[in-house]
């Protein structure tokens, strides 16, 4: 009988980590090896397969067609292999790795934490907090919260919400902002991370487009949203992130004018894993919680926390 798999699984396994990351470096660090092993792995595959499957480039080692069609397959089926040994030995139901940027992790889930862990005591939610676009078919990740259009590859998206989005400022600063007018004479928080669109509001609400918007810029979301609430100037922020510091008073929306954007916030999963309970868990407590918050209902504890 043929042999199936012609060349060894950890080399199959290091040309589908180097095809999805684009460089040996990942591969070597996965795998536990040096970077030469990696490289050697990829030499006698390609000898064995008697194809090449890579090519050389500067800027790294780029997956040749025939397999840049395979990847999806080779990924999918290593994700499964992680699950099939997780069930083997008994998956841990209990710890949910969760990745998520910044802003959603310090103004909307930090607050609630608690009341996940009130409605599922079983479950401890671990989360990996960075601007990174993490690998999400790594043993160590089992889902993400991502913001953008929702499609990435290799990913299974479900939107969770903020789509929402319009201008948000201290309350001292609205007192400045009589119409949309008085713009050009009060501060605009320029975001260099946002993907909320300042041109597509102003033609949604009918401002003149001759009117210069300028202020202090901030290369982290995060210090903007501070920046906002420490009265530097009016900041554009997704309703779903505003809510908790528009109810408390620390924030206000001054025109109270809403834009549906094309972005939002998505529950992303690497395509081929299973449905886990833990991620049912999320997924349900997402869809209960984050329509309450973007209506402004704080939980208690949060409230009182700060």
């Amino acid at each position: 009988m043929q042999n199936p798999f012609p060349i060894p699984l950890n080399a199959l396994r290091a040309i589908e980590i180097v095809a999805r990351r684009g460089a040996l470096a990942p591969a070597a660090e996965e795998l536990g090896v040096t970077i030469g092993a990696v490289s050697q792995h990829l030499r006698r595959a390609e000898e064995r397969l008697g194809m090449e499957l890579f090519e050389r480039t500067p800027s790294g080692l780029k997956p040749l067609p025939l397999l840049k069609a395979a990847l999806p397959q080779l990924t999918a089926g290593f994700i499964e292999l992680a699950d099939g040994l997780a069930s083997l030995k008994g998956s841990d139901e209990s710890v949910l790795n969760l990745t998520v940027g910044s802003v959603f992790a310090s103004r909307w889930l930090i607050w609630r934490i608690t009341k996940f862990s009130q409605t599922h005591p079983d479950i401890e939610l671990r989360l990996n907090v960075t601007s990174n676009m993490v690998d999400l078919s790594r043993p160590d990740v089992d889902c993400g919260i991502r913001f953008g259009h929702g499609r990435w590859p290799g990913v299974s998206a479900e939107l969770v919400g903020g789509t929402a989005y319009q201008p948000v400022c201290a309350p001292p600063v609205a007192e400045r902002l009589s119409g949309l007018g008085d713009l050009a004479r009060v501060p605009v928080i320029q975001d260099q991370t946002t993907q909320l669109s300042w041109d597509a509001w102003r033609n949604a609400v009918g401002l003149d487009p001759k009117i210069k918007l300028t202020g202090p810029t901030y290369s982290d979301a995060s210090l903007a949203f501070d920046a906002a609430i420490s009265e530097q100037g009016v900041l554009m922020a997704a309703d779903m992130m505003s809510a908790d510091a528009v109810s408390d008073g620390r924030l206000v929306r001054p025109f109270n004018q809403t834009v549906e954007g094309p972005q939002g916030y998505w529950l992303v999963v690497a395509k081929g894993r299973r449905e886990s309970r833990k991620l049912r868990a999320l997924r349900s407590w997402l869809a209960t919680e984050v329509p309450a918050s973007v209506n402004g209902y704080l939980n208690q504890g949060a409230a009182h926390g700060r």
